[in-house]
């Protein structure tokens, strides 16, 4: 039976998407507030991982004023906007999508696909880190204070563009998760998913432009860094043209159609507990 009939055959409605997600949210900040000592940890954690991004920026304009055309203020925006995204990826997606593979190993998934909400919206949004947030506003904290550097104003166009392009790519590395979660439908071993993604994450902390160019390709159409990282900051620097727009646009809704694919047939191959 599809995940449509079985909603029908419950009869009870879709609960909202928008309704759901706040609900997991605030369900997330309640279990996240009993442990505030966390919020120290992780915020000590922030401060070296920053530290140790802005040494090494630091000690390479020691020795030139600009890296393939990029200034310090323009690179310390690429490092805010990492940051930032990084936060946006660690606190709403990257929780969820580690527990869709446990419950697609252990067969439990079957508790959100018989729910009466689409179960994709459901396992998406079911489980958040609120204190990894703090790396959203020290992203936010580090971009500011590169767009006062920077020799010229910030216009509404290219802040607009930058908001666009930052949620475009937040959805674009949201897919890319959800179609390598799906994997676990097939592939036993996964658990090492999380740290190849870190190891790669890392490669955006520098604009792609800097690297070459089979290494620019792969991080901007198989693991799209380009779009989410360097594409805002290009946006936030005035550095943005409309084919970048353009194909950004076209690579995030063809990423949102193949990770719905991806999910639906792995589905229809999940055993689980009720099989």
């Amino acid at each position: 039976m599809s995940e449509r009939s079985e909603r029908k055959a419950l009869g009870r409605p879709t609960v909202g998407r928008a309704r759901l997600a706040w609900l997991h949210f605030r369900i997330s900040a309640l279990n996240e507030l009993q442990y505030r000592v966390n919020f120290f940890v992780q915020l000590a954690q922030s401060a070296v991982w920053l530290a140790s991004g802005l040494v090494v920026l630091a000690l390479v304009f020691s020795r030139t004023d600009a890296i393939k055309g990029w200034t310090r203020p323009e690179l310390l925006a690429v490092v805010g906007v990492f940051t930032l995204m990084g936060g946006v990826i660690r606190t709403f997606i990257q929780p969820s999508m580690q527990r869709l593979l446990t419950d697609i190993q252990e067969g439990t998934l079957d508790f959100a696909l018989t729910r009466p909400a689409d179960a994709q919206t459901l396992v998406s949004v079911r489980e958040m880190r609120i204190w990894q947030a703090l790396d959203i506003f020290i992203g936010a904290g580090v971009l500011t204070v590169a767009i006062v550097q920077l020799d010229q104003s910030v216009g509404v166009g290219d802040a607009l563009a930058f908001a666009a392009l930052l949620l475009a790519g937040a959805v674009m590395i949201y897919c890319c998760w959800l179609i390598i979660s799906t994997g676990a439908f097939w592939l036993v071993r996964m658990e090492n998913v999380q740290e190849l993604f870190d190891g790669v994450y890392r490669a955006g902390q520098y604009p792609i432009t800097i690297y070459p160019g089979w290494l620019r390709a792969t991080l901007t159409f198989i693991i799209p860094l380009g779009f989410a990282i360097t594409a805002p900051s290009q946006a936030i620097t005035s550095r943005l043209d409309a084919s970048t727009v353009l194909v950004c646009a076209g690579t995030a809704t063809g990423l949102v159609v193949l990770s719905r694919i991806f999910w639906r047939i792995g589905v229809r191959h999940y055993s689980g507990a009720s099989a």
